[in-house]
């Protein structure tokens, strides 16, 4: 088996600061867990922003380049800025940050979908911002819009634009073949980093065999072409992707996926989780993959040639 590449989702635009106490919001925040989650083994650092003031996320780049130099600076880390924002924004909105940064890696959802997290808001009744309950209500009615125009805009603006290459995000089986799709028609070429998402609403659910099927079909239609990776939402984040190591897949944790270490236990850094599931590849005879590694397996164009 190759080395796995672990990926480190630090603060995402799901959980509000309701949720856990230990959830990064402020620039400096982001980069000292995004730097410790790094010097812990992830090889990768997924990255979205959030209002310092209040948590919310945001696509303001200002905010982004708060703490994408001091990681940069710190870390030999692969910086991976997410092109999926956060609910309400524009796809406009949602590149304008990696448009300004040119970063080695973004991600890219591959389609549209129902993005259901209104069932968080029966597990609070105390709020520490009133734009918390309204935000997660709101995904009642909501789309998570990624046109085969959107993803064709995003790869030829951040793609050929910013020789940026992309984590794309598959939510289900149909999103896998969209993928191929652009792969058919020459606008997304090898190798291809994909990463399979389990248990969101809306999505594919987390079900071991849904988990298969998924590896099934990304062989089908990538082969030796990919480098595969899983991440699994809430409880299922641990058990997920321990079985995509075992598969000889790559993983994605953090606290943009799951708020826990632990049955009932809140991670209070990134790293924890990243420590975690570094120790349990490596007690199952799996090496971790370097950033240099990771570069050179997903091709990517360096850390000199970014924009922050």
């Amino acid at each position: 088996m190759k080395p796995v590449i672990i990926t480190c989702a630090v603060t995402g635009s799901i959980h509000t600061p309701t949720m856990s106490e230990f959830l990064p919001i402020t620039p400096d925040e982001i980069a000292t867990q995004a730097i410790a989650a790094a010097d812990a083994g992830a090889a990768i650092l997924h990255l979205h922003a959030r209002d310092p003031a209040n948590g919310r996320p945001t696509p303001d780049p200002e905010v982004f380049m708060q703490f994408l130099p001091k990681i940069k600076e710190a870390t030999n880390a692969v910086v991976n800025i997410s092109t999926g924002g956060g609910p309400g924004m524009s796809v406009d909105e949602r590149i304008a940050a990696a448009m300004r940064a040119s970063p080695e890696m973004a991600s890219l959802n591959m389609g549209s979908m129902n993005f259901g997290l209104y069932p968080l808001l029966d597990k609070y009744s105390d709020w520490k911002h009133d734009w918390e309950p309204k935000f997660l209500d709101m995904t009642r009615d909501f789309i998570f819009r990624n046109t085969f125009q959107d993803i064709e805009t995003i790869l030829q603006k951040l793609g050929e634009g910013c020789g940026t290459r992309f984590e794309f995000e598959c939510y289900d089986v149909g999103h896998l073949y969209n993928l191929a799709h652009f792969v058919d028609r020459g606008l997304i070429k090898p190798p291809f980093f994909v990463q399979t998402i389990f248990g969101l609403l809306g999505g594919i659910g987390a079900d071991e065999e849904n988990l298969m099927h998924m590896r099934r079909m990304a062989l089908k239609l990538f082969g030796d072409d990919h480098e595969w990776s899983v991440l699994a939402a809430g409880r299922f984040q641990m058990p997920y992707v321990t079985r995509a190591g075992t598969m000889g897949g790559n993983v994605r944790v953090g606290l943009e996926d799951s708020l826990y270490l632990g049955k009932g236990e809140l991670a209070q850094t990134n790293a924890q989780q990243v420590t975690k599931i570094r120790r349990i590849l490596e007690d199952l005879s799996m090496t971790i993959a370097t950033p240099d590694e990771a570069r050179q397996r997903l091709a990517l164009k360096g850390a000199n040639n970014v924009a922050f």
